[in-house]
């Protein structure tokens, strides 16, 4: 064997043996995000349904007592947030409050649906057992979330409810289309909110990347004007005072019978 011959040999040799594999290891969330933005949509279209301006300018407390659910604090959070905006005061206390707000869930979870046009995998028996596959020339996944929330207001100085108060429901959902095994093409809630979401320009400023607790020039530059020019206003109008203070005795002061006799 020549040279040359065993050289490629040798390569060959340690290149097989050199070979090896790496893997990554990943994990998902106990509940998946998708799952996760199926009920919190749910939720706000639920919520909005409800008109949070009969409490404008007045003292509410939310009781969260009656409610029940995985998801209670972000009801809770989302309802909180609508009665600021409808720039009422939130109280501790029932006491302290004007209505008392009662938040309820009758239902809050996801269900999923299948379907498709085609053939379901086959098992022919025989001799020698034949397996056919699944063959799906049109399938549609959907995922739905349901939510269904009651809220009643109680007014505090008489005891009695504020109209009727009432349950709203609304339903979210992930739809995901397939032909011939081409797709998927998506529709629904949760792709509107995530298209919508992802495609606004962030209109605040984003947080820095390194953590400083030092003072921000600019910062003490508009702090140190402000303060000389709130130093110098009161000074100015001591002076004005002060002159106008002086003219107005120059004009009511006795004339000088000195002066008038010269004159």
């Amino acid at each position: 064997m020549s040279y040359k011959a065993l050289f490629t040999l040798s390569a060959i040799t340690i290149l097989i043996l050199a070979t090896g594999c790496a893997t990554t290891s990943t994990s998902d969330t106990k509940r998946t995000g998708k799952e996760q933005l199926l009920i919190s949509n749910a939720i706000d279209q639920s919520l909005d349904k409800i008109d949070f301006e009969t409490f404008r300018g007045t003292k509410v407390f939310l009781n969260e007592k009656f409610l029940e659910s995985i998801d209670s604090k972000y009801i809770v959070g989302s309802v909180r947030h609508r009665v600021l905006n409808a720039n009422a005061i939130l109280v501790e206390k029932a006491e302290k409050a004007d209505y008392v707000l009662e938040v309820r869930s009758g239902g809050i979870g996801t269900d999923n649906h299948d379907a498709f046009i085609g053939m379901p995998k086959l098992q022919i028996p025989g001799p020698v057992p034949i397996s056919i596959p699944e063959i799906r020339l049109w399938s549609r996944t959907q995922q739905t979330g349901l939510a269904k929330i009651g809220i009643v207001a109680i007014d505090t100085h008489s005891n009695q409810i504020l109209g009727q108060g009432g349950t709203t429901l609304a339903k979210s959902d992930d739809t995901n289309t397939f032909i011939f095994g081409v797709g998927p093409w998506r529709s629904g809630s949760i792709r509107d909110e995530v298209k919508f979401a992802t495609s606004q320009q962030a209109t605040s400023k984003p947080l820095p990347t390194q953590v400083s607790f030092a003072p921000n020039r600019s910062s003490l530059s508009t702090r140190s004007l402000a303060r000389r020019t709130l130093s110098q206003k009161p000074r100015r109008h001591i002076r004005l005072a002060s002159q106008e203070e002086n003219s107005t005795q120059e004009e009511h002061s006795p004339s000088n019978p000195f002066t008038n006799s010269a004159h």
